[in-house]
């Protein structure tokens, strides 16, 4: 498949709707802006961050919080609990112009250290990564392009009146409402809701894929009385001091929840699809360290009276919770693309390269479905390519082409017996290829992506104590992470200047 190609033809302006205002979306928004399209963000929430705008507010008082999970969309977005931390440093989180450096200024002109409100450390919570968000999008000079508290409802192909310009070129008809009355609307009453239309050259989707909780299916889930739960509605342990609380799932969340309630419930017990798999180093320090937490195989049966029965037979007694950590799915309600693009077993496509349907391209196009990449870098990259394939910089393969090469990828996928849910999980060859093949954006830089290896393994290596490990591998690493702490001091995000943190810029050629 040959890349895109600067056709050094007069570049066009397109009016661009971004769906979502998180990190993608602004990534993508900042793009567009550059390539000179004139761009309008819609954002459900009150302000910038998507996930990374901590909700306090769950629905795990709704009567049955197990259809609450599975209905499509949630009414809340965001998954954030409140001790999550990154799993990886701040040095590798940056955008490419504006590193994730530690605030030293607040508005009264205090150091980070006298700013309750920022986190210096270098793997920093969650709020620190929303005020980061914050000060990007007011560096980047987005303030004018966000649209808030607006939901998106309906996306779809515009009638041919609404066409016009050069090949009659589709456009899209974005409906949206306000958020808050969407919230308290049912279904029969959306149609019927006060609604807003608009019509655009193109819309770019970057609504993330942590909010719509993917639920198992186990035996008397149905019939089991107590309290049963995605990880989406779990925030802070409290609720659950001295209870014994099964947890379904030992991903990164599992592990990262069980920890959280260790210290104040009665018994923690994780099931996992393979006891063998899930035995790393990371969890037999947990297991040793932690007299009341235990590792199970998947769950066999719940049963009506609180008992939960694993594949070993091994019985938990009076369990007081289920909690699933058992991941997202992705949800386009809003889209209707008359089944050109589906959500199939959580595969979503066809896309090309994970960002253009073949038969709508380049009008509609996706950023963030991708997962395991480097992040924002990866949306960066995918916002530069969209922008110049808009506006005419670059070109696109035929659709022919494109159907071609996601067939091949299906294919190959296939053959290497990986399931079709895990289509959007990139190798990290073909992640760090992307934008210098499609749009001249340069790779993430070789010691990055050395310093997010070591962090793996050490990750692997001790759940608890990882982020505080001083080890940063070779003397090249090191040297690297110097200058880039060096260069970080021309950088400021002082919320009273952001014209000037919009001109200050670390170089990404360490």
């Amino acid at each position: 498949m040959a890349a895109c190609v600067d056709v050094g033809n007069p570049l066009v302006s397109r009016k661009v709707c971004v769906i979502g205002a998180g990190m993608a979306g602004l990534a993508a928004a900042r793009e567009l802006r550059r390539e000179g399209h004139a761009v309008t963000v819609l954002e459900q929430g009150g302000d910038v961050g998507g996930q990374w705008l901590y909700d306090p507010w769950t629905d795990d008082d709704a009567e049955d919080p197990l259809a609450a999970a599975a209905a499509e969309p949630v009414r809340v977005h965001s998954s954030m609990y409140a001790s999550l931390r990154l799993l990886g440093p701040r040095e590798v989180m940056g955008f490419s112009d504006f590193q994730f450096v530690p605030a030293r200024k607040s508005r009264g002109g205090a150091g980070a250290g006298d700013n309750p409100g920022r986190d210096p450390r270098r793997f920093p919570g969650h709020r620190e990564v929303y005020l980061y968000l914050r000060d990007f999008y007011r560096a980047a000079g987005l303030t004018d392009a966000v649209r808030f508290n607006t939901r998106v409802v309906r996306v779809a192909m515009a009638p041919p009146p609404c066409r016009g310009g050069p090949g009659d070129a589709l456009k899209w008809l974005v409906r949206s409402m306000d958020a808050g009355l969407w919230k308290q609307c049912t279904d029969d009453q959306m149609a019927e809701a006060q609604c807003v239309e608009e019509v655009f050259d193109a819309v770019v989707v970057a609504t993330g894929h942590y909010s719509q909780p993917k639920l198992p299916s186990i035996q008397g889930m149905g019939d089991w009385k107590r309290r049963q739960l995605h990880s989406h509605w779990y925030r802070v342990p409290d609720p659950f001091r001295d209870e014994v609380v099964v947890l379904v799932g030992c991903g990164d969340s599992g592990m990262d929840i069980a920890l959280d309630l260790l210290a104040v419930a009665r018994e923690v017990h994780l099931s996992a699809k393979s006891v063998e798999a899930a035995m790393t180093p990371a969890m037999s320090k947990m297991l040793a360290r932690h007299a009341n937490l235990h590792l199970h195989p998947q769950i066999e049966r719940l049963c009506d009276d609180g008992r939960v029965v694993f594949a070993d037979d091994v019985v938990v007694f009076a369990a007081d919770t289920i909690m699933y950590c058992t991941g997202y799915s992705y949800s386009l309600p809003f889209l209707d693309t008359e089944g050109k693009v589906t959500v199939d077993d959580n595969r979503v496509g066809p896309l090309f390269e994970h960002t253009f349907p073949p038969s709508l391209a380049p009008s509609l196009s996706f950023v963030g479905i991708p997962r395991k990449v480097m992040v924002p870098w990866f949306f960066e990259a995918q916002g530069r390519w969209i922008a110049g394939v808009l506006s005419g910089r670059w070109t696109l393969p035929s659709e022919e082409e494109m159907m071609r090469s996601v067939e091949e990828f299906y294919r190959a996928r296939e053959l290497a017996g990986v399931p079709k849910a895990y289509t959007h999980d990139v190798e990290p060859h073909k992640m760090y290829e992307l934008g210098e093949k499609y749009c001249d954006f340069p790779r993430t830089e070789d010691w990055k992506r050395e310093l997010m290896a070591i962090v793996s393994r050490n990750t692997s290596d001790d759940m608890e104590t990882f982020r505080d490990r001083d080890d940063d591998g070779s003397d090249h690493v090191r040297r690297c992470l110097q200058e880039w702490h060096a260069l970080a001091e021309h950088q400021t995000q002082d919320e009273e200047d952001p014209a000037a943190a919009a001109q200050a810029t670390v170089h990404s050629s360490l």
